[in-house]
């Protein structure tokens, strides 16, 4: 009895040891002989990936990952997640890549390695026009909204002498927020340049917020984020992302999505 449950623990041990090594081993060749690869998303976050009322994925970064892996045939699948779980979400191998306007910044570059650049971002303080809040020092005496996990609340957290709330409430998806601001629950939001103006843009009462900006508050590069042993798909999405530049496509979605030719992919 003895040896036979000595045997089944051996076999776990070398089944474990295998998964952890195929979650942490290169990838690539495993996508492109199964031409499927599976992409994490908050599917409320306006432009970048969202759900349609239809119940269908759309955004700039779903046109702009199916345009990168249509190079290389493969088909990609979008997995919805806890957006504050998604470095979990990719060391446990439950998605490939987190593509979901994912900005650099130092804590995340020790967990995730990143794609080259492809679009700038900044941190904006989003208000109601009747609030009478003009500048970030003002939120000092106001409740301030910021989505858990986000580059907002990463930003907000460090050594920063910007913008300095009465109180802080993280929630879970920024849209949520945005009926707590309504409600007169906080006074602002610190969220995405790209979020706030696309929003804003597509609401009802759209005149009724304004969208407060800050030199002082750095710009952020989106990229995507990936697991650090990946080399060989951080390289294949580097030369996608470079095609798509030199034959124009990214321009077209660029065009698509923010009405303007920002065709960005850094340095």
């Amino acid at each position: 009895m003895k040896k036979w449950i000595i045997a089944i623990i051996g076999i776990l041990v070398l089944t474990l040891t295998g998964c952890a090594k195929s979650n942490n081993a290169d990838t690539w060749q495993t996508m492109e002989k199964n031409k499927q690869v599976v992409i994490g998303l908050d599917d409320s976050f306006v432009p970048m990936g969202f759900e349609k009322k239809n119940g269908q994925l759309t955004g700039y970064d779903i046109d702009l990952a199916r345009a990168v892996f249509k190079e290389y045939g493969i088909k990609v699948s979008f997995q919805t997640i806890d957006w504050s779980m998604n470095v979990t979400e990719l060391r446990n191998g439950t998605i490939d890549l987190i593509w979901n306007g994912y900005s650099i910044t130092p804590e995340r570059k020790k967990k995730v390695a990143f794609s080259r650049p492809y679009l700038r971002n900044r941190q904006v303080l989003v208000v109601k026009k009747n609030s009478g809040i003009d500048n970030f020092a003002q939120m000092k005496k106001y409740e301030l909204g910021m989505q858990t996990g986000s580059t907002a609340e990463q930003w907000h957290e460090t050594k920063q002498n910007v913008l300095h709330a009465k109180k802080t409430i993280l929630y879970d998806t920024i849209s949520n927020s945005f009926l707590d601001l309504n409600s007169g629950r906080i006074q602002g939001i610190l969220l995405d340049e790209v979020y706030a103006d696309y929003y804003i843009a597509h609401m009802a009462k759209s005149s009724e917020y304004k969208v407060i900006q800050n030199d002082r508050v750095p710009m952020d590069l989106f990229a995507v984020g990936m697991r650090k042993d990946d080399k060989t798909l951080q390289k294949k999405l580097n030369e996608g992302l470079a095609r798509l530049q030199k034959n124009g496509k990214l321009r077209q979605i660029n065009e698509k999505w923010f009405g303007k030719d920002s065709n960005y992919l850094g340095k």
